[in-house]
């Protein structure tokens, strides 16, 4: 099975309006490529495994 097959091409905004940060609880931003959830203010960006986001601070990826 390719990641193509499992990145979300969208969010449902209205998930977006309810998920926040675990770390900070300020909002998230959906990287369409990446197929992540991104907290700018903690710096981390949060998969998004076959559709169900992945909210733990250890399965984040740092940001630069």
């Amino acid at each position: 099975m390719s990641d193509a097959f499992n990145t979300p091409t969208s969010v449902d905004p209205r998930l977006l309006e309810v998920l926040v940060c675990p770390v900070t609880r300020g909002p998230l931003t959906f990287d369409r490529e990446a197929g992540e959830l991104i907290s700018v203010r903690a710096k981390l960006a949060f998969p998004i495994r076959e559709g169900v986001p992945i909210m733990l601070p250890d399965e984040a990826r740092k940001l630069d």
